[in-house]
């Protein structure tokens, strides 16, 4: 309740806000917003799954697809950079299987980003070799290697936009409850679209998630040479725009039940919107980094080995890991090299395409 007072008094204060305001202080205002809470988020007694978390076989096949990356990098000293670790357990596991390589792990640092000081508690207790943790990639110097998040982008605030006869944003006011009004979008919003080559027909809510530009755009600026994986809740523009997803993709996560009652249990749950991997692809290129591949994460995992590791598991939670594993996508881009085959791309969409 102390969060919903908070921005009720804003919003009576200063004006209405736009929903990505209204989702920033939800998920990340100091203290109260859902990730700056005090709260075990992830697994069992959390509100959803991270992939991780189901089985260490993720870990190590991205552990694989990493030593690789290391290979076509001339097996020089070689950084990790990870954002938000959840509990660190894919961490922790990447790191176990690195471990055989003595090679690479001699010469490999492993650079954490996290912002909650509730989960840097909970990675430092799994963690104790290798890991540094910093709070911005700006910290970190002279990275050559890899680039991870999982299930980090969907979490970004995002704008929400309605085509009216003009492209509109959605903010939000109190009037005896959280309401939404409609304002004319920015030219950056306009142009998120016109660059996307995507016409909304009227009627159409969607979203557009301008902090995923402006973390590809650090990260290209940080990244001196290597690879950068994205995995998350995504599709491109031409999934995400077509007129069955005329409503938007924002869900909420509480007590491992979804929900569209993004105004209701503020600061007490989960807020995502899907990924467009589009978008990071065409920035990407403005910034200096190339695609090297787009797949679902399950096509991601068997092409590095799935198959063979099953076989001397004993997996309970197969089932939920792969239904997980063809909703989830695996962007991978690269700086600094020539087009090179990776292995976990054997599989990817549209001959490496996004588009």
């Amino acid at each position: 309740m102390v969060l919903a007072e908070n921005i009720i008094t804003k919003i009576k204060n200063e004006g209405p806000v736009s929903f990505k305001d209204y989702m920033e202080m939800a998920l990340y205002y100091p203290g109260h917003g859902y990730y700056n809470s005090p709260k075990l988020k992830i697994g069992r007694q959390g509100d959803y799954y991270t992939t991780p978390e189901l089985s260490s076989l993720f870990a190590i096949l991205l552990a694989k697809q990493i030593e690789e990356m290391w290979d076509l990098l001339n097996r020089q000293p070689f950084t990790i950079v990870e954002y938000g670790a959840g509990t660190g357990n894919l961490c922790r596991d990447i790191l176990g299987y690195l471990k055989t390589n003595k090679n690479l792990y001699r010469n490999l640092r492993y650079c954490i980003i996290e912002k909650s000081p509730f989960m840097i508690g909970l990675q430092k207790k799994a963690l104790t070799d290798k890991v540094c943790w910093y709070s911005t990639i700006d910290e970190i110097p002279n990275i050559v290697g890899c680039i991870l998040s999982n299930e980090v982008l969907d979490n970004f605030a995002v704008h929400q936009v309605i085509m009216k006869k003009e492209l509109m944003e959605i903010f939000v006011d109190y009037q005896n409850g959280f309401i939404e009004t409609l304002y004319p979008a920015s030219s950056d919003l306009k142009d998120y679209f016109t660059q996307l080559q995507v016409t909304l027909p009227e009627d159409y809510r969607t979203e557009v998630n301008l902090q995923a530009l402006e973390w590809l755009k650090e990260i290209a600026g940080a990244l001196q040479k290597g690879f950068i994986i994205t995995i998350d809740y995504g599709a491109s523009s031409e999934e995400l725009y077509k007129p069955s997803a005329s409503k938007g993709t924002i869900l909420c996560y509480n007590h491992q039940q979804v929900n569209e009652k993004y105004y209701c249990h503020i600061g007490e749950q989960d807020i995502t919107a899907h990924v467009n991997f589009s978008a990071l692809q065409h920035w990407g290129k403005h910034f200096g980094i190339e695609c090297c591949g787009y797949t679902l994460q399950s096509h991601f995992l068997h092409a590095l080995g799935l198959v063979p590791l099953l076989k001397n598991s004993k997996m309970q939670f197969y089932p939920l890991m792969m239904d997980t594993a063809t909703k989830f996508k695996v962007l991978i881009q690269q700086k600094g090299l020539q087009r090179c085959f990776l292995t976990g791309m054997q599989f990817a969409l549209r001959s490496n395409k996004v588009f």
